[in-house]
């Protein structure tokens, strides 16, 4: 592992301004969301979520966007999950995206809450089957002795479940919106002077400015 420091890409396929930038940062994200879809990027909704738990602890992992309403990004877990536990003692959370492939990045600071059952409702029952079974066979992040025990579960849901296309959702399972209060954009530069433009929100606002690398 001592040629990690040798790794080093020089970054120059793009460059972004204060004067070139949208200046709502929602219509930015989905602009650039929107490119990242465009050039063939694998999951371009993917994003790392962080969270801490009520002691501090950090916490990240990836997770899928599943979309942006009202200004306040989406995505779908289990309620019993750390995520989950986590974002019921502490709302704030972080999301990341990064395009490599573009050289970009977006960091997004916020709070989050649970969106509507009905909303979860409809999304879960919109999800392949297969999708919708595993929600019902994983007790998510806790600890289970070997595979097989999910596999043996998998096979009686299956089972309760025959002939049913949509099944009802698990009450543990449903959605949570970001509500943002901190936009990044990061575009990368030669000599590591990369582009980064920030956003904060001050009342009902966005105040932006340039960020040093």
């Amino acid at each position: 592992m001592n040629e990690l420091h040798a790794f080093r890409v020089e970054y120059a396929k793009a460059s972004l301004d204060v004067d070139s930038i949208l200046h709502d940062p929602i219509q930015q994200f989905e602009k650039w969301l929107t490119e990242a879809i465009n050039a063939g990027i694998k999951e371009p909704n993917a994003m790392s979520l962080a969270t801490v738990s009520a002691d501090g602890r950090p916490s990240q992992r990836i997770v899928l966007l599943k979309g942006v309403e009202d200004g306040k990004f989406l995505f779908y877990t289990n309620y019993q999950s750390k995520k989950g536990q986590h974002l019921d003692e502490n709302p704030a959370c972080a999301i990341t995206f990064f395009w490599p492939e573009l050289e970009r990045q977006i960091r997004i600071e916020g709070v989050t809450s649970r969106i509507t059952e009905e909303k979860s409702v409809a999304y879960f029952q919109s999800r392949p089957r297969g999708s919708q079974l595993g929600a019902w066979v994983s007790p998510q992040s806790s600890p289970v002795k070997s595979r097989s025990i999910l596999e043996h579960r998998m096979a009686e849901i299956e089972k309760r479940f025959e002939g049913t296309e949509k099944l009802p959702k698990p009450q543990q399972w449903g959605g949570y919106a970001i509500d943002p209060l901190l936009f990044e954009f990061w575009q990368g530069r030669p000599s590591r002077l990369h582009d980064r433009i920030e956003f904060t929100k001050v009342d009902k606002d966005w105040k932006l400015h340039r960020l040093a690398p």
